[in-house]
């Protein structure tokens, strides 16, 4: 295990990422530092530079000839790349898919029942993926099949965007519903 300055061993999966201090093997590195040209050292007087700054000799670029070092302070340069990706997941969004099914021959108090649930999913901000599911013979009322889940996005469509028109898939007419941004 290599050690940092400070004297605290580095784990495995952080040792991957960089190389530190001894564990640089090239015999020359270009040394960058803030406020001073590169210059092309051995890694002995490099790694001399780095215990008169009290600072991490890191290899930044390991594929460039000679391999391109810094010198910084490695804990805290892992603790702010941490953050850094913890704020970019904290922004994402995940997108959720919810699924409403229909029947051709759907009732009015079903069909409303299940608008208002969809309602509800778009105002959370989850897709709604509507479709209607023909069973045996009652694939001859496609017709049908599409007029509802027209219907259904045309009452929606205050509160939501609707993606594609309904498409026969199989035994399935599907269409999705995307939420209006506010």
């Amino acid at each position: 295990m290599s050690k940092i300055r400070g004297g605290k061993p580095v784990r495995k999966e952080q040792q991957d990422e960089h190389r530190i201090n001894e564990r640089i093997t090239a015999p020359q590195i270009r040394l960058v530092m803030e406020g001073e040209e590169p210059k092309v050292l051995t890694v002995r007087e490099a790694l001399v530079l780095a215990e008169e700054a009290e600072l991490d000799l890191v290899e930044i670029s390991p594929n460039a000839v000679p391999p391109v070092c810094k010198l910084m302070d490695y804990r805290k340069f892992l603790y702010t790349q941490k953050k850094k990706q913890k704020e970019l997941k904290a922004k994402q969004s995940k997108v959720t898919i919810k699924e409403i099914r229909f029947g051709p021959n759907t009732d009015d108090h079903d069909f409303n029942f299940k608008l208002g649930h969809a309602k509800k999913f778009l105002e959370e901000g989850s897709k709604v993926k509507a479709y209607v599911f023909f069973r045996g013979r009652t694939i001859v009322f496609k017709d049908r099949g599409e007029i509802l889940l027209l219907k259904f996005a045309q009452e929606l469509a205050e509160i939501g965007a609707l993606e594609q028109m309904p498409k026969l898939e199989g035994k399935r007419m599907t269409i999705m519903i995307n939420p209006k941004k506010k």
